[in-house]
């Protein structure tokens, strides 16, 4: 393994992203974040980042930011972590499946397939990492997120099979369940709502209103939202720690709701989770 290892990071515009580019840097690290807009490349760059661009939704974008990488680091990728996603917002009812399907090009096709790319790499060194961004609501779910929920909730299956698949090849695998972080989650949710959801067609137009409110609210719009470096203090562990773990949580609300789905019946949670949902709102 050569001293500086090197890892790639998906959706390093801002947020999370951004945050563990910069803190993994200092750590030591190569660190090649990857944005989605080519114009964002700039911007890191002028921050002393290494970076390139890598759409999810793109096959052809995903194997030239891959093969760049290897091409600098001499053919060696110690760890990849995925991520670059979106919340597509709306009632399940209201979902078309054009909609459907780009909320799953991004946070999961696009997501495995870079991943997949990168386990011959692995392989071939006898050791890697590969670190999912899931999310508490791959854990529960909450109304109106249903595209996202699922996206979750089909990373959690692909990483818990990954982790078994690759068991004694040298490769971890992990996922980390945030909850509620500052970023600018809320702010592109409310753009591919605007996008993808008409309002004024739908059975849940004056749930959509309260949705909207929250969307667009300014600082934190949930209780225990922590800074993004909670989550690089977990990916840190996922990285360095001889065992890694296979689940990292984050927030409080992440540590509640895991809890409240092992002990309670599910006509339990789902209360919990309405209850929730209605103080939102």
């Amino acid at each position: 393994m050569s001293k500086q290892k090197a890892i790639l990071i998906t959706g390093c515009s801002s947020g999370i992203g951004l945050c563990c580019a910069h803190e993994l840097k200092n750590r030591g690290y190569r660190v090649f974040a990857s944005v989605r807009k080519a114009e964002d490349v700039a911007v890191l760059q002028a921050q002393g980042l290494e970076s390139l661009q890598l759409d999810l939704a793109s096959s052809e974008s995903i194997n030239t930011a891959v093969d760049k990488v290897l091409e600098l680091t001499q053919g060696h990728l110690y760890a990849l972590f995925n991520n670059g996603a979106y919340g597509q917002p709306g009632a399940v009812e209201d979902l078309q499946r054009h909609v459907l399907k780009e909320q799953f090009e991004c946070n999961v096709f696009g997501t495995q397939e870079l991943s997949n790319r990168v386990i011959p790499i692995m392989r071939r060194q006898g050791y890697g990492r590969i670190i999912y961004n899931g999310s508490v609501l791959g854990i529960i779910s909450l109304p109106f997120r249903g595209a996202y929920n699922a996206s979750k909730y089909a990373i959690e299956g692909l990483a818990d099979t990954l982790r078994l698949e690759l068991h004694g090849s040298g490769i971890g695998v992990s996922i980390i369940e945030p909850g509620p972080i500052s970023s600018a989650f809320r702010k592109n949710a409310y753009a591919k709502y605007q996008e993808n959801i008409n309002k004024e067609h739908s059975f849940f137009k004056s749930s959509y209103e309260g949705m909207e409110a929250r969307l667009k609210k300014k600082g934190p719009a949930a209780p225990f939202t922590l800074p993004p470096e909670a989550v690089y203090k977990k990916l840190q562990h996922a990285l360095e720690s001889s065992n890694p773990r296979a689940h990292y949580y984050v927030t409080f609300p992440t540590h509640l709701f895991g809890t409240l789905k092992r002990i309670l019946p599910a006509k339990g949670l789902d209360w919990v989770l309405r209850k929730v949902s209605k103080e939102e709102n």
